[in-house]
């Protein structure tokens, strides 16, 4: 699987191609041949868990932004265990797991991201973001 290189590389696959999505994990052999699991419910998913990678029509800020944002979603996971990685990939949405996230089916993995292009996702986070701050500040 190839990989993307630079966090403007992932910009501009998102710009051209819709229906991606990211996931932080052992990668795409160790995914496929076991579901996503709900640890708090004990509950086995009928998909893989993801993070879509595309704009929402009613977001008025840059691709980047959105990407970043969504890329820094779940880089704990990676920062907490680095053979945890992030990858990008497509597929059917069949449902919803229960955080709201997407979950996949008849997934197609397109490329791994790079640990450079995540630096870059969350350096541009921290600067583009009030992270932390909600509705009741």
């Amino acid at each position: 699987m190839r990989t993307i290189a630079t966090l403007d590389d992932l910009v501009a696959l998102v710009d051209d191609r819709p229906g991606l999505f990211v996931r932080f994990s052992h990668g795409p052999e160790a995914d496929l041949g076991s579901p996503s699991l709900d640890y708090e419910a004990d509950v086995e998913l009928p998909g893989l868990s993801v993070t879509p990678l595309n704009p929402e029509p009613w977001w008025t800020r840059t691709t980047l932004d959105w990407v970043a944002r969504r890329v820094c979603k779940y880089a704990e996971l990676a920062q907490k265990d680095p053979s945890r990685r992030p990858w990008i990939l497509t597929g059917q949405v069949i449902g919803q797991g229960p955080d709201h996230e997407p979950l996949l089916d008849a997934v197609e993995p397109l490329a791994w991201l790079s640990t450079d292009a995540l630096a870059k996702a969350l350096d541009h986070y921290r600067r583009a973001f009030d992270k932390g701050r909600d509705s009741a500040d």
